[in-house]
């Protein structure tokens, strides 16, 4: 009674907040069944709601997103179906809604375009190809919780590498909307080939309308999140395609009738000489996805006072990749659009999710004319209104006030994308990261340490030039662990200081409770640099040094030669006893 009482007396209470969520063995890989353990028929009338309005906005949106990723529209419906059906019972998160996103079109674009010769037999099995290598990847990294890897891409580089698919995926919709057709060669150059297609009279005019108008109505209806923007005017345009005629009499394209059916079990066929682009491609379009999932997950979660395990998020990810790629869909990622639509409408649990799928199979299986008259221009909009939101402008604005060099690192990301190719570009954001991460702690920050009249404590030099220093003594801080890459920069900023000091130096206190580690190339370098300043006349003690540390330079029997005696708990500690041993009258 203890734990279905509770949950009878409060309704909202969270499915996943329950003793019993903690589950063992193979249940704990598939948070669905939990879920459904403890549901609560009180839920039903919102599920069924928000599930029903979702289905309304999944088509529209997942037909446009497969165009813009190079495959039929129809295929962006399976990629639709099978991923929130699969992510429902090995997701973690409550109401995260998945499905073709604009984020990766590019990505699915540049990866399959290139290898698939114009056939779209072999797209399509390039593509969902592409959905099982990203799924293994996801589901592989799961396991081996590798779910901190996204942590390595800073904001600044994650707003660049964004802003650079935005731009990207906008650029490669502009033809759509103009119903004008080029060669794509990346957005600069397309950009070019899109104007002189323009001025050379090859647009269609009443095309653009449709799709400008439809633009425009999304992004004014977006002020009211509650009203299904893009579900209204898509519904509107059709039907005015649809009376008017607009495909016979203006040549407006149109999305024609869609296959009956629903999708089945494929393996997808690809030759020996594709699995290293899709292997690429597949690694790339992993990264991205998890990274705006966890992202997005979290947000979630912290809203609605939840955990999510991001390990498992991989894995429900991964899962619902790979199913995609097995019946006919292309790579997914979370939505950022229609996770909200799910939420305002009052979902509780993934039993959203399958409500929505099953809407969208219904279409499929009873009216699959109804969107026959849909104009392609209008799918080109709503992928551009969904890219026009992955913009990040006032954050970067923000950084670039206070942090210059972490704006330009944004900005070499966005170009990098953009002139380079979104895969070209991904490579780049990680390369920069992990520069970016070294960089901290292969030149950082040392002080040397006083005594300011006032302050407890012992200070940075630079920061309180006035601060006394004990004659005779070196008190040097170290702000980074101690590694190979920086080693030598530690002994002559060490020794450069020495002979900076103002008296000679008989003994120098390494502060070193920032050092929160130490490898074999800095120990030998503690080693060379003890023994020369020991034949200077130079002692060389250390504190406050983490007893991991400590535990390292045992390791590294590097202990023998500078003696247990060589370490004191405390800065006060080691400065008294170098004032002890010295006799030296020094009031702190």
């Amino acid at each position: 009674m203890g734990s279905t009482s509770l949950l009878e007396q409060d309704p909202e209470r969270d499915p996943h907040q329950n003793s019993d969520t903690a589950a063992s063995g193979w249940q704990r890989w598939l948070p669905g069944i939990q879920t459904a353990r403890q549901y609560q028929i009180s839920w039903l009338p919102r599920d069924l709601v928000a599930g029903l309005v979702l289905s309304a906005m999944l088509v529209p949106v997942g037909i446009a997103y497969a165009v813009a990723s190079g495959v039929p529209g129809i295929y962006g419906l399976y990629a639709t179906m099978i991923p929130l059906l699969t992510y429902a019972l090995f997701g973690p998160s409550r109401i995260l809604v998945l499905g073709p996103d604009s984020a990766l079109a590019t990505l699915i674009l540049g990866t399959v375009l290139p290898l698939s010769g114009g056939d779209p037999a072999r797209t399509v099995a390039l593509a969902g190809m592409l959905a099982v290598v990203a799924g293994l990847v996801l589901i592989l990294s799961g396991v081996l919780r590798l779910g901190f890897v996204t942590e390595l891409l800073s904001k600044p580089i994650r707003y660049g590498y964004m802003n650079g698919i935005a731009l990207t995926v906008i650029v490669t919709q502009i033809p759509k909307l103009f119903q004008v057709s080029i060669d794509s060669t990346g957005p600069l150059q397309d950009s070019i080939k899109i104007a002189k297609s323009i001025l050379n009279g090859e647009a269609n005019w009443t095309a653009f309308a449709m799709g400008a108008g439809t633009l425009a109505l999304i992004l004014l209806l977006k002020r009211w999140p509650r009203v299904p923007g893009i579900l209204l005017v898509v519904i509107a345009a059709t039907v005015v395609v649809g009376v008017l005629g607009l495909a016979e009499t203006e040549g407006v394209a149109v999305l024609g009738p869609l296959p009956a059916g629903l999708p089945s079990f494929a393996l997808p066929q690809i030759y020996i000489s594709d699995i290293g682009p899709l292997v690429i491609g597949g690694s790339a379009i992993a990264l991205v996805s998890f990274a705006d999932t966890s992202v997005l997950s979290r947000s979630y979660a912290a809203r609605l006072g939840t955990s999510v395990n991001p390990n498992q998020e991989m894995i429900g990810l991964g899962a619902a990749n790979f199913a995609a790629g097995l019946f006919q869909g292309f790579p997914i990622s979370s939505s950022s659009s229609r996770t909200p639509v799910a939420e305002a409408a009052g979902a509780r649990t993934q039993l959203t999710s399958v409500i929505g799928a099953a809407g969208v199979a219904l279409l499929l299986v009873l009216a699959p004319n109804l969107l026959r008259n849909l104009p392609s221009s209008v799918l080109a909009a709503v992928v551009i209104a969904a890219a026009i939101g992955l913009f990040e402008v006032l954050d970067l604005r923000r950084i670039y006030r206070i942090q210059q060099w972490e704006f330009w690192l944004s900005m070499l990301c966005f170009v990098g994308v953009a002139v380079l190719g979104a895969i070209q570009g991904i490579g780049l954001a990680i390369v920069v990261a992990v520069i970016e991460f070294l960089w901290d702690g292969w030149r950082p920050y040392f002080a040397v340490l006083g005594r300011v009249d006032g302050l407890r404590g012992y200070h940075d030099l630079k920061r309180y030039p006035a601060a006394r220093r004990v004659p005779g003594l070196l008190i040097f801080r170290w702000d980074a662990p101690l590694f190979f890459a920086n080693s030598e920069l530690f002994r002559q900023s060490l020794t450069a200081e020495i002979a900076r000091s103002p008296t000679p130096v008989r003994r120098v206190i390494l502060g070193a409770e920032p050092i929160t580690s130490v490898d074999v190339t800095a120990a030998d370098m503690l080693a060379e640099l003890e023994s020369k300043l020991r034949k200077t006349g130079i002692e060389l003690r250390f504190a406050e040094m983490k007893d991991p540390v400590k535990d390292k330079l045992r390791r590294f029997e590097l202990l023998e030669q500078l003696g247990d005696d060589s370490f004191y708990p405390t800065l006060g500690a080691a400065i008294d006893a170098y004032l002890a041993e010295h006799r030296i009258d020094w009031k702190p």
